[in-house]
Order: C-alpha cells, then sequence, then structure tokens
C-alpha cells in the first residue's frame, strides 16, 4: 500500500472539504532530481510551466516573472534560482504512469462509493524552491496533494468566498489564478505538509502555498467523474449565458434547472460535430 487514507473520513470529506491522508512515496527513486530532469526535457514544452517563486499571492497570470534559465538548468539550480515549476500530464511516462495508476486504485477502492466512475486520471509533479509562493488559484480535477520532499503551508478556503461569476470564467477559458482579498485568509483550513503527507483539495476549492526553507517536491494525483464533468460543462454553460447578458441560476441551486441545462449542452455538443468533421474534411 502506497496510501494511508481512512475510508470514512473520505467518504463524509471528499469532494466537501479537505482532509489529511498519509503516504509512503518520499524515498521514490522517480521523485530524485535526475529522473525529473529526465522526465522535464521528454514533455512537450506545453507540459512544462515554470516561472520565478517570489511572486504575490494574488498574480496577474500576464505579469508573471520567468527564471531566465531553460527547464533542465532551472531545475538542477532549484536550491538557489527561486523558481515554481509544474510536470504536467507525467503519465505520459509509462513508469510515472504505473505509480499514479498505483495511488488512484488504492482511492478508488473508497472513492467509488460516493463518488463514482473515476476516470481521466493524470498527475502533476511540482518542484520549487525555498520560500518560493503559489498563488491563490483553483483547480477543476478531484485533486490529492502528496507531499515527497521538503516542507509547504496550504491555505484552502471555502469555494463560497469567490463569486459564482469567477468560478464561471475560470472553467470556461480564464487562467486558474483568482483574485485575493487580506479578508478571505481568516477562512483558510492551512495544513503543514511534511514529507509522507498529503492532504484532499477539493474541486474549485481556493488555495495558496508557501514553501519552507527547502525545496519541495510534491507530487498531484487528480481525476474526474461523470458527476464532475457535469459540474464542469454547467460551469462553463453559465459563462456563456452571462456573456450575453443573463444572469444564470449558479450550479447546484436547482437539480431540475441543472438536467435541463445538461441536456441542452449536450445536444449542442452533438449537434456540432457534424460541423467540425466537415470542416476538417475541407
Amino acid at each position: 500500500m502506497l496510501l494511508d487514507i481512512d475510508a470514512s473520513t473520505l467518504h463524509a470529506n471528499l469532494n466537501a472539504r479537505p482532509f489529511t491522508i498519509a503516504h509512503r512515496l518520499g524515498q521514490h527513486p522517480l521523485f530524485e532530481l535526475p529522473r525529473l530532469i529526465d522526465l522535464a526535457c521528454k514533455l512537450p514544452e506545453s507540459d512544462v510551466e515554470f516561472s520565478s517563486g517570489n511572486v504575490p499571492v494574488e498574480l496577474d497570470p500576464s505579469r508573471t516573472p520567468g527564471t531566465g534559465l531553460s527547464i533542465a538548468e532551472t531545475l538542477r539550480r532549484i536550491e538557489t534560482c527561486g523558481a515554481w515549476m509544474v510536470l504536467k500530464f507525467v503519465e505520459r511516462d509509462p513508469d510515472y504512469a504505473t505509480l499514479l495508476n498505483q495511488c488512484l486504485d488504492e482511492v478508488m477502492r473508497s472513492s467509488e462509493a460516493v463518488a463514482p466512475g473515476m476516470k481521466r486520471r493524470s498527475g502533476f509533479i511540482f518542484v520549487s524552491s525555498p520560500r518560493s509562493v503559489t498563488p491563490f488559484h483553483f483547480d477543476q480535477e478531484y485533486n490529492f496533494l502528496l507531499q515527497i520532499r521538503g516542507q509547504k503551508t496550504v491555505h484552502v478556503f471555502p469555494p463560497s468566498i469567490i463569486s459564482e461569476e469567477e468560478v464561471e470564467a475560470r472553467f470556461a477559458v480564464s487562467h486558474r489564478n483568482l483574485r485575493f482579498q487580506d479578508s478571505y485568509q481568516k477562512t483558510a483550513t492551512t495544513f503543514d505538509l511534511q514529507r509522507g503527507d498529503g492532504v484532499h483539495i477539493p474541486i474549485a476549492a481556493p488555495h495558496w502555498v508557501q514553501n519552507g526553507p527547502g525545496v519541495s517536491v510534491s507530487f498531484s494525483i487528480t481525476f474526474h467523474t461523470p458527476a464532475s464533468e457535469r459540474r464542469s460543462a454547467l460551469h462553463r454553460l453559465n459563462s456563456h449565458i452571462r456573456r450575453i447578458g443573463i444572469t444564470p441560476v449558479a450550479v447546484g441551486s436547482s437539480d431540475l434547472r441543472d438536467g435541463a441545462k445538461y441536456l441542452a449542452f449536450q445536444g449542442l455538443r452533438y449537434a456540432a460535430r457534424p460541423l467540425k468533421l466537415l470542416a476538417r474534411s475541407r
């Protein structure tokens, strides 16, 4: 077993509130720096995101400072270059795919009872310099963040602190970063993660991260379900409705309205397929 998950805790809290787990990946060879450099150089450049880690909690994506280094050099100098990096969709590499599936198979033994239909499994590895900051943002997947090396403090906030319009925009087209107000901080649940610790972060739960005094390596294991895909589609549809000047009913406030909108979304998607095929044939 790679993960220690209390099934009753997961059943009560999955995708509702953050909770901690433990894991046994702290000494795994796939997270040693030479192997991570090899992985980063093999991934498509679009799946390696890196920047300066010396940034504020609220960050305009268009003003994200770079490192001035290559991907490989940023990793080689991670202890001193003040960088933040994420390697995305690491399951492209067969070794990481095997590890990701081993971990998520263990999650699924408990999660299927409350969130059936695990699909679209993806892994993300975060490598960060001492004291670097991950700005305030949210993610669209079920997420278990596993601390492999170093220490970080994760501040997780209730989704209700941000507006429905912001949520819709992030699900539709906008960058993951969010606006932050100092008053939000009192609503945070804070987790001090050491090697071997992990935390579940619910879908659309805003959070920001502060690394400790050493290099940090974390492994984020994520997945979707039919329910999460439906929720994503509804937020995107609401964003489109809002853009034409209509204020939509918030997702989750009416099962009847959600069901009708989702059927409409599915119908529009299927109706668009022949047009896409026709365009490709020209």
